[in-house]
């Protein structure tokens, strides 16, 4: 069959798309540039845990999901959908290349009728600025010969509740004939549309949604880090608060950002910002915020292995249970767990890691839940299949009966970050207030001394405290020294002439030199 929809990008975004899509009736093939990924999903066999291979296959069988390699295969389709990353470059810039790539050889097949839309999370313009530009190379004109929109992507890995499906579509369009070209094909698959004045309205729309969740998260991660210091459990607070029903949204702290799009999003906006000569402190700061949670972590893990177990980070082995970024997935992408295990290996720390989701990572394998082995046990995430079965009724902690691997262990155990329906384990073994205050020395009394002598002890003693040591300390005070005994003896022999000048001698003769001492000696 002759596919209605082309979706290019077979990922998190692009499969469940073409399921949506499917499932309304229509004829999709999806392109991508991985040909293992071609060919399981030919199979009928999905490598998107938000699309089971059981939902798949049966749109496989009949003809209704395909995927290829080729972009030919755009051209028979009514609609051409762009579901591809945009990362950030080092410098924290836009790398539309990705995106590039794709309009070129979309552009080279576009014909009259074609319905392009940008479902990529990007900065405000891109679809204006960067998009039509490329398809307009084709010597087709928009709102005339084909149509252009922007419809970011809303997916949620892992949740269950708000899907693709019934997760209201955002679309803007260049005109307005392309704004309803577009609504209308999303009509046919999804449960809400809702329509905007222009693509960029679209754009900026999807990146407040991510700041407005990085802002916040930032916002309860710096609380925690306060919280811990003042004795406060954090926790408790956070709860508490979130019991008003108007005005508050609850936020839980964790050890940073991840994902494919809270990371990352913001900096879009604060990169185009610049161009009109604004700068978005307030975004910046709170990635600053968020970005500073695994070296606050790593402070956790060293402070619980100080405490309980009078080990440093060198040399104890730490196990990490869970290393996506979210519960119940295997997405690694941005996931703080790989920056702090980086950190503790740093360190010296020898590192493992637990997580069913993700039997590999970076060459290393999941190893099996053993906390005994351990010096220190951080959860990462509460995992619903792995760490804590899930309970109604409030948070689970481990280390309760429920766990008994964890109740056994010897070593400490760090929770980094509270997982959705679930707990993870308290901190144990770290006094809340001596991590960062040092006990005050008691003072000596000091008997059968007067106040003048302690007062001026204490003067030389702050003096030594004060003096700069190191090498060129020690050359300092030396040239101080010569600087000292020269003007010294330069004072010594302006006195020196002074006195002989009072007493008549000549000023030629010095105080020492035989001549000196003869005239001065009585005949």
């Amino acid at each position: 069959m002759k596919p209605d929809i082309a979706i290019i990008g077979a990922g998190y975004v692009g499969v469940p798309l073409a399921q949506v899509f499917a499932d309304a009736g229509r004829v999709v093939v999806l392109v991508d540039v991985k040909q293992d990924v071609i060919d399981a999903l030919n199979r009928g066999e999905s490598h998107i845990e938000d699309v089971s291979s059981e939902q798949l296959k049966p749109h496989v069988d009949a003809g209704r999901i395909s995927a290829s390699r080729d972009y030919d295969a755009v051209r028979d389709a009514d609609a051409i959908l762009i579901a591809l990353p945009t990362p950030l470059s080092k410098q924290r810039e836009p790398d539309l290349s990705i995106i590039t790539r794709a309009v070129r050889d979309i552009s080279s097949r576009l014909r009259t009728g074609h319905l392009v839309v940008l479902e990529s999370t990007t900065y405000p313009g891109t679809t204006r600025e960067c998009v039509l530009p490329g398809l307009a190379a084709s010597g087709l004109q928009v709102g005339a010969d084909f149509n252009l929109a922007f419809s970011p992507e809303r997916v949620d890995p892992g949740r269950e509740d708000w899907t693709t499906k019934n997760v209201p579509k955002v679309v803007g369009g260049i005109t307005e004939a392309c704004t309803r070209r577009a609504a209308e094909l999303y009509r046919g698959a999804v449960d809400e549309v809702v329509e905007v004045s222009s693509p960029e309205a679209a754009e900026l729309a999807k990146l407040l949604e991510n700041i407005f969740r990085s802002v916040n998260i930032a916002l309860v991660n710096e609380l925690a880090q306060l919280c811990d210091r003042m004795g406060i459990d954090v926790w408790e607070v956070v709860d508490a608060a979130a019991t008003k029903p108007f005005g508050f949204m609850s936020f839980k702290p964790g050890p940073g950002l991840g994902g494919h799009c809270i990371p990352i999003d913001p900096f879009y906006l604060t990169w185009k910002a610049r161009e009109y000569g604004f700068y978005t402190e307030f975004i910046e700061l709170a990635g600053k915020v968020n970005e500073n949670m695994p070296y606050y972590c790593r402070s956790l893990i060293s402070q619980a292995l100080n405490h309980g177990k009078q080990r440093s980070l060198k040399g104890s082995k730490v196990l990490v249970l869970g290393v996506a970024y979210k519960s119940d997935i295997g997405d690694t992408r941005e996931s703080p767990a790989l920056k702090l295990m980086e950190l503790l290996r740093n360190a010296g720390s020898e590192v493992s890691y637990h997580d069913p989701h993700v039997p590999e990572l970076n060459g290393e394998r999941s190893v099996a839940l053993e906390p005994a082995e351990y010096d220190c046990v951080a959860i990462h995430l509460g995992k619903s299949g792995s760490c804590e079965p899930s309970r109604p009724g409030g948070p689970r902690r481990l280390g309760q009966e429920s766990r008994p691997e964890l109740r056994r262990a010897r070593g400490v155990g760090v929770a980094l970050r509270h997982g959705r329906g679930e707990a993870a384990l308290l901190r144990a073994a770290i006094p809340t207030r001596s991590c960062h205050r040092r006990p005050r020395r008691r003072a000596r009394r000091r008997c059968g001394r007067s106040g003048r002598d302690r007062n001026a002890g204490a003067d030389a003693l702050r003096a030594r405290q004060a003096r700069p040591r190191g090498r060129q300390a020690r050359l300092r005070r030396e040239a101080a020294r010569h600087a000292r005994r020269r003007d010294g003896g330069a004072v010594r022999a302006r006195r020196g002439a002074r006195a002989r000048a009072h007493a008549g001698a000549s000023p030629a003769l010095s105080p020492g030199r035989p001549e000196a001492e003869g005239a001065r000696r009585p005949g």
